[in-house]
């Protein structure tokens, strides 16, 4: 089966296209028109995959600010958080409405070694045996295809 995570952005999302049977992942950013046109070809597909939109407007709360941040600086936070989470509902009704099966997913949990605990490029390859460069976006978008597809996630310890 076939699985597609994406992360939403509101300039490119990150998009991984992931072979469950194989384990063969593809990792990419698209702006929202592209990522219609991959929609539209995906749904002509004899076997069109499911889309893993990470929904993080499902999330209870989502503060983004320090206590030193100022009014217009939270407000700013604010409506990037806000166009960022539009653009993940608009991806998750477009897919619908090309007939693709859309799972909306929570953002996974930040149990890793980089910036503010997100997944490294080291731990996907870790993970995944991919190799490549990659963004955050790419990496994340990666993590939610591979758990949708109910791939283990088996990290070695550092050592130390």
């Amino acid at each position: 089966m076939t699985y597609i995570g994406i992360d939403p952005d509101i300039d490119k999302s990150g998009v991984a296209w992931l072979d469950s049977e194989t384990r063969e992942l593809r990792m990419m950013t698209f702006g929202f028109a592209d990522l219609m046109d991959l929609f539209d070809v995906m749904s002509k597909s004899d076997t069109p995959p499911t889309v893993v939109v990470e929904a993080s407007w499902l999330v209870q709360s989502n503060w983004h600010y320090t206590p030193y941040d100022t009014r217009r600086k939270c407000a700013s936070l604010g409506r990037a958080v806000g166009r960022n989470h539009q653009t993940g509902i608009l991806i998750a009704q477009m897919a619908e409405h090309y007939g693709l099966r859309v799972t909306l997913r929570k953002p996974l949990t930040k149990c890793w070694q980089g910036k503010d605990r997100k997944i490294t490029q080291a731990e996907l390859e870790e993970i995944t045996g991919t190799a490549g460069r990659t963004n955050q976006e790419m990496r994340d978008a990666a993590l939610l295809a591979w758990v949708e597809a109910g791939l283990p996630i088996r990290v070695k310890p550092k050592k130390k």
